[in-house]
Parts: C-alpha cells; structure tokens; sequence
C-alpha cells in the first residue's frame, strides 16, 4: 500500500488519503474486524483503496479473540464479504492482461517446437454479493429449514435419510436484479473497449435454475441491446481447461460469485500470478473499493527487507485512477510498469521464480521498494 502511494504521488495525484481500520487486528482486539467507523468513513469519501489482510477459519478466528471478548458471542466473518454485502458492491471487474516480458508468462509450443507466447487479454466480471458466497448457510439446519429442505424430492431422494445433526447446508441464490446488473457491466465493458465477445462461464447444464436463469438473461440481452458482440457460453469445468488451450480467444467473461472467482485466478496464473492480479468492486450507490486479489501474506512482514511484488497493488490503484477518470494517468502508470518489466532489469522473487526468503534481495531479486523505484523512474 506505501509503495502504491508512492506511485500514485509520483505521477501527481493529488488526494487527501484517511485511514481505515479493517482485518485481523482488529477482530483480535475488538471482536469486530469491519468497525462501524469504517463504514461510516466509506460512506462518506465513497472510494476505497484496499490493502492486503489475513482471514482465518472460524475455530482459529475464535481461539485468538481477546480473552475478555470470548464467549460473548463475538463469530468472525470474512471483512470483505461484509463490506461488499453492505454497500451491495455486486459488481467486481478482474482485468488479465499480459505484460511483454514477464518471465512468468504462459507459453505454449507450436508443432513445429517454436515457443509461443499467447496475448491474454481478458476481463472477469464476477457477481460479488451472492450464489455461495451470499453467506446464507447452516450446519445442524433449524427445523423450519429442514421442512422446507424436505418438500423438495431431490433433497428427500438424496438426504432424507441422513440425520439433520449430521446436514450442513449452503445456498445459491442469484436474483434477477443483481445477475441483470453483472451480465450489462460486462457487455458495456466489451463495447467500450472493443472485445468481440461476451462468455457467460457458469454451469447450467447441471445447476439450472441459477446458471440456467444468467445464460438465458444474457441470451435475451444481447440480441435486444449487443446484436455486434458475440455471446459464448462455457462450463466453469471445461474453461479451466480451455483457458490454458486458447486463452487469447477470449475477451469479456461473466460469472457468478465463485465461479468468477475460480475463473478470474484461472487467468492471472497465465499473466504472472497474484503478484499481477487487481480487482475494483462497485455499487449501484457509488461506493467502490479497489484491492489487489492475493491476501496478506503474515510470514513476509517481518522480514528486514520487504520483498513482495507490489504491481498487483498498483494496478489496483489504476484501476481507481480509471473510475475517477483519471485514465491518462493510469494508462502513464501502466505504461511505466510494462517498460520495467520488458526491460527484465528489475524483478521480484516471484518474477525470478524463488522461494519467498528473506535473503532474496542479496541473491538477485527486487525489494517491493526497488520495484516501485523503477517504476516510478520510467515515469
């Protein structure tokens, strides 16, 4: 997050930047990882940019709380899904997309032996408030959940006979409103940007009510509003496969909350990987959060000298310079970014594929903080 200021300010940004408290920190001393007064600061300047921070299961989140706050009952929730429940930040952009001469590129051989590098050029628009991430779940389901369960005759085929103790249960619920909102994000995407095609990468041939209702909602949409943009329909499965067959064939995908997470780090492996990946987040209200999509990564932050790769983080800053209509400033940012990385002069341990050490500066590799001089050098 510093070295993504530094940039930010280098290439004259001018804002005024108020800190929010959110993560692990603070679930530990406050039992609350999302404090109001975060909230309440959203609320009022609208736009995020958001550092990396630790999650955990829910028995290791309850064994570290503060031991004057245990069993009051204080249950850890992931802090971003809160946020983006909140503010309803249904929609999340995930761009993909190759810089020349990173090492960490996928390459193909051709059948000749010439190695090929494919251009990745993709953006993974993912549903971001509900399907399975939407947080409605149980274990040991009350009764009137179970009743309701039973009146379905897959469920009473399936598990009627399997002890209500013994049940967890997650759903998938999509709406009408929030899938119509998705799928025209990322039809206007691809029209603004000029991609030929729009794929819809779900699985309705096996969940068909959910993945059945955002393939027939984009089929209806694009012969009444995109007629010039191509619609592919794909399975979450077989993307995966194909993505690494012919990931230049694709432009703009579209899917639910964790399919689109699956697909869109599908697609950063073959630019580089989490050090690359960035992501924006956006509600109908006007709230947008802008995040890098690795997480925090705790055994690095004690090293003498930091050594992540900070690109994903100023990407993501980008992509904030680009919501505010800042675009050529974030287009001059990237600029200097794809000059650093083709020159190969400057790279991080991830970029010289070694492990994460704390003696990897003296063996060859960028800091965080020699990465983002570069970078703001070739600004």
């Amino acid at each position: 997050m510093s070295e993504a200021l530094r940039v930010l300010e280098a290439a004259g940004f001018e804002a005024d930047y108020v800190e929010g408290d959110i993560g692990w920190e603070f679930w530990c001393k406050e039992g609350n990882p999302l404090p109001q007064r975060t909230i309440d600061l959203l609320e009022k300047h609208k736009i995020g940019l958001f550092g990396a921070i630790t999650s955990k299961p829910k028995d290791e989140a309850a064994r570290e709380l503060n031991p004057g706050l245990k069993d009051k009952g204080y249950i850890y929730k992931s802090p971003i899904v809160a946020l983006r429940q909140h503010f309803n930040m249904d929609i999340c952009l995930r761009p993909c997309k190759t810089y020349k001469g990173n090492p960490l590129n996928f390459i193909q051989r051709s059948p000749d032996g010439e190695i090929v590098e494919p251009l990745v050029d993709v953006a993974v628009f993912r549903q971001n408030t509900e399907g399975l991430y939407g947080g409605v779940e149980w274990s040991n389901p009350p009764d009137i959940v179970y009743e309701a369960l039973m009146t379905h005759p897959q469920f009473v085929k399936n598990f009627g006979k399997v002890p209500k103790e013994e049940l967890s249960v997650s759903t998938r619920i999509f709406t009408k409103k929030a899938t119509e909102r998705i799928l025209r994000a990322a039809f206007d995407h691809a029209r603004k940007y000029k991609y030929k095609s729009v794929t819809v990468c779900e699985k309705p041939n096996v969940i068909r009510e959910t993945s059945g209702m955002m393939y027939k909602m984009a089929r209806q949409m694009q012969k009444d509003d995109y007629p010039e943009i191509e619609l592919w329909n794909t399975n979450i499965d077989a993307q995966m496969m194909w993505l690494t067959k012919n990931p230049d064939n694709y432009g703009v995908i579209v899917a639910g909350n964790m399919f689109g997470d699956i697909i869109s780090d599908g697609f950063a492996g073959l630019i580089g990987g989490l050090g690359f990946a960035c992501s924006a987040q956006m509600s109908e209200s006007g709230v947008a959060v802008f995040e890098p999509t690795h997480g925090s990564a705790p055994k690095y932050a004690e090293y003498k000298t930091p050594i992540v790769n900070p690109i994903a983080m100023i990407e993501s800053a980008c992509m904030m310079l680009d919501y505010l209509g800042e675009n050529d400033m974030a287009k001059k940012i990237r600029n200097a970014i794809a000059a650093v990385i083709e020159e190969g002069k400057v790279r991080t341990y991830d970029m010289m594929k070694m492990p994460g050490r704390p003696d990897v500066v003296e063996k060859g590799a960028a800091s965080t903080i020699q990465m983002t001089d570069a970078i703001i050098e070739k600004l």
